[in-house]
C-alpha cells in the first residue's frame, strides 16, 4: 500500500528553537522541475528583531569561551554535518537539480570549510594581533576582539556552500549572527541550523531567517543593535540603500561580492568582524 507524503515545513532558527514565522507566512519551495517540494517560512520584520535580541543574549557566552573551546565547537558541527551528508545531498539535487555527484561536492567542500575556519579558531588572534614596537617602560599589545552581532545576507544561488562561507567566518571570533538564508534554495540553511543545535552552539549564537531578503535586510541594516552586517548575497538589492541605513548607526559594512557561489575561504573574513583593543603595560624596573 502507498503512503502519502509527509513534506516539511522548514521553521526559522531563533534563540536556540525552531518557530514558524510569527506572522503565520509561508512560501512554497518547488523542485528544480516544478514539482512542490516544501514550505518555508517566510520571515516577517517581527522574526528579525526576535533574532537580533536572541543574537545579543548569546554574545557573552560565545565571545566568553576560549578561542580553543570555539574552535572544537566548529570542529563538532563539521563532524555532524559529515553524519548528515546524505540528507544535504538529496536537499541540494531537489532544489537545484544538479546531479548527485555535483551536490556531494558542494557538501563536502562545505565540510571542509568548516574544518578550516575551525583551525583558525585559536590562531587568528596571534596574526591579527601584535605587540607594538614603543618606546618607553611598557608593552603595547592589540589583540582583536568580537565585534558583536552581526548580520549577513547570504549568497541567493548558493544553497549550503555560501551559506557556510558567509556564517563560519563570523562566529570564529566570536559573534553572534543573525543570517537571512538563500529565498530560493533555504532548505540546507535550515537543516544545517538543526546541525548546530545538536554540536555544542550556545542557543541564540546562529538565528537563521528564511524568506525575502529584500524584505528583511532594511530591518537588519537599521537596527541599532547590530553591530556589522554582511552584503555577500545582496547583490541583486539595492543595497547602496542598506549601507545607508546602516551608516546610521556607524555599522561595518562588507559589500558584496561579485561572482556565483561562495566567498572565497581568507582570514580577511574573520577580522572584518573584530575591533582591536589596544593595551599598555608597565614593565618591572626590577
Amino acid at each position: 500500500m502507498s503512503r502519502l507524503s509527509v513534506p516539511k515545513t522548514y521553521k526559522l532558527a531563533i534563540g536556540g528553537a525552531f518557530p514558524r514565522s510569527e506572522s503565520g507566512r509561508v512560501y512554497e519551495i518547488r523542485r528544480a522541475d516544478g514539482e512542490f517540494l516544501a514550505n518555508a517560512s517566510l520571515a516577517s520584520r517581527k522574526d528579525a528583531r526576535d533574532a537580533v535580541v536572541a543574537a545579543r543574549s548569546a554574545v557573552s557566552a560565545w565571545s566568553g569561551a576560549t578561542a580553543y573551546n570555539r574552535g572544537q565547537v566548529l570542529y563538532r558541527i563539521a563532524e555532524v554535518l559529515e553524519g548528515r551528508r546524505a540528507q544535504f545531498v538529496d536537499e541540494i539535487v531537489a532544489v537545484s537539480g544538479v546531479s548527485r555527484a555535483v551536490a556531494g561536492a558542494e557538501v563536502d567542500e562545505a565540510i571542509d570549510r568548516w574544518v578550516w575556519y575551525a583551525g583558525w579558531a585559536d590562531k587568528y588572534a596571534q596574526v591579527a594581533g601584535n605587540a607594538n614596537p614603543v618606546s618607553g617602560p611598557y608593552f603595547n599589545i592589540s589583540v582583536p576582539e568580537p565585534t558583536g552581532v552581526v548580520a549577513i545576507i547570504a549568497p541567493q544561488d548558493s544553497a549550503l556552500l555560501g551559506f557556510v562561507s558567509a556564517l563560519a567566518p563570523a562566529l570564529v571570533a566570536g559573534n553572534s549572527v543573525v543570517i537571512v538564508a538563500s529565498e530560493s534554495m533555504p532548505l540546507s540553511a535550515i537543516s544545517l541550523a538543526e546541525v548546530l543545535a545538536t554540536s555544542d552552539v550556545p542557543k541564540g549564537v546562529v538565528n537563521v531567517l528564511t524568506g525575502s531578503p529584500a524584505e528583511i535586510a532594511p530591518w537588519l541594516a537599521s537596527h541599532a543593535d547590530v553591530n556589522a552586517l554582511d552584503l555577500v548575497g545582496a547583490a541583486a538589492l539595492d543595497w547602496v540603500d542598506l549601507e545607508i541605513l546602516a551608516a546610521e548607526t556607524l555599522k561595518r559594512v562588507l559589500p558584496p561580492e561579485q561572482g556565483a557561489g561562495a566567498a572565497a575561504p581568507s582570514l580577511g573574513r574573520i577580522t572584518a568582524f573584530t575591533e582591536t583593543k589596544t593595551v599598555w603595560h608597565t614593565k618591572s624596573l626590577i
